[in-house]
């Protein structure tokens, strides 16, 4: 079994975005991204310094859309399965945070375009809660838990994240966080989050019911692969469950102790974290000691650059009980040839497709130009819509060579 972990805010760092635009497609699909979330996302992952991707209301959507992004070049994670003894329970998924709206999306439970614009909404939601009072969030390490739990009642913090491996993420007001970090528990370090509040807590309180009351318009799908629960990590069954708990979980503590737990005891042999990645794939490391519960030793990938791909497709195709010897080639994609207004043919997704298979028009102003596949394939999945404006290298359709087991 492969576990597929989806990074929250506090993963962000400067440029991260960067590397990974030499994958095709991915100018166009932050671009897509950013409109759905009313951000400049592109930008902010590139250019962006350590301030402007510390705002929570444009951070959140662009994790997210970062972690959709790549999992899509993994080939047919995200999206719903068929159900059956055998299919869809290869993989199980958990994310932290904001991650819980990937983990939803790569789950089944939400589109990609309601994932992100939910994030978007959940982000300005508690960026307003930041700018109510001023809070913020440590990571404390080593601490005993009882000498922990005394210095928070005493500086009037709470404990937010639970995350296992030895590490706590305490929140609360500025002052009683540099009070604990001036005066910390034997043996315990103290590491302040570049995060702008105390997420996970009471301070969120006005956030939680913006959510609560917009996810009533959500049309959410019942989870078609094994999907965990921060709030204990239990695995959760129906797609209004898992909204009514990514709601309450902006003020409630993330219990990802409890998702790695429920990992172990499941006898995951393989996890990969998307990007941007290392915070989790590191405390996966420490909690589980290279092994599950039946003794199997763990490979746990952080998919840190487009370069970590074919080892995290190799984990997936081992998952799906397909040798890693007969893993296919990668996606291809078909692009636009000349700047017009895309007519797709009418082909359905899943379609096999001869070399020559006619896939649609461009129209400009001056010509009209025919699409046509280049090679065999099946037709995974149209990029554009009937009406959408195209550059020329535009990414229209994305091919397999194969119909994935």
């Amino acid at each position: 079994m492969l576990a597929v972990l989806a990074p929250g805010q506090g993963a962000q760092k400067p440029g991260m975005l960067t590397p990974w635009l030499e994958l095709p497609g991915a100018e166009s699909f932050f671009h897509w991204a950013g409109a759905i979330a009313d951000a400049d996302l592109l930008t902010l992952g590139t250019t962006g310094d350590a301030d402007a991707i510390r705002d929570t209301a444009v951070t959140q959507p662009l994790v997210v859309a970062m972690s959709l992004f790549v999992a899509r070049e993994l080939g047919g994670l995200p999206g719903p399965v068929a159900h059956s003894p055998h299919t869809g329970r290869e993989v199980v998924i958990a994310g932290h945070s904001v991650g819980e709206l990937t983990a939803a999306a790569l789950a089944g439970v939400l589109s990609v375009e309601a994932a992100i614009a939910l994030t978007a909404v959940r982000g300005r939601a508690m960026a307003r809660a930041c700018g109510l009072t001023p809070t913020g969030m440590s990571a404390v390490l080593g601490a005993d838990p009882d000498e922990l739990s005394a210095a928070l009642e005493r500086h009037g913090l709470t404990a937010a994240n639970l995350n296992g491996g030895g590490q706590v993420v305490v929140a609360g007001p500025l002052e009683g966080l540099a009070a604990l970090r001036a005066e910390p528990p034997a043996k315990a370090r103290v590491v302040p989050l570049s995060v702008a509040g105390a997420f996970h807590t009471s301070y969120m309180g006005p956030a939680r019911e913006e959510l609560e009351g917009l996810v009533g318009g959500v049309r959410p799908a019942d989870p078609s692969r094994l999907l965990l629960s921060n709030a204990d990590g239990a695995a959760v069954s129906t797609g209004a469950e898992v909204l009514s708990r990514l709601v309450s979980q902006v003020t409630s503590p993330v219990r990802f102790d409890a998702c790695l737990a429920t990992l172990r005891e499941l006898g995951v042999t393989a996890a990969i974290e998307l990007p941007p990645a290392g915070a989790l794939a590191g405390l996966a490391k420490r909690e589980w000691k290279g092994a599950t519960s039946n003794g199997d030793t763990v490979e746990v990938l952080a998919l840190a650059g487009p370069g970590d791909l074919d080892r995290a497709r190799a984990l997936i195709d081992a998952a799906r009980g397909r040798p890693e010897a007969e893993h296919q080639p990668d996606w291809r994609v078909v692009v636009s040839p000349v700047r017009g207004t895309v007519s797709p043919a009418d082909v359905p997704e899943g379609t096999h497709l001869p070399a020559g298979t006619p896939l649609g028009c461009v129209r400009s102003r001056r010509e009209e130009v025919n699409v046509s596949a280049g090679y065999d394939g099946v037709l995974a999945e149209w990029l554009v819509h009937d009406g959408d404006l195209v550059d020329a290298g535009d990414p229209l359709a994305r091919l397999y060579p194969e119909v994935p087991a």
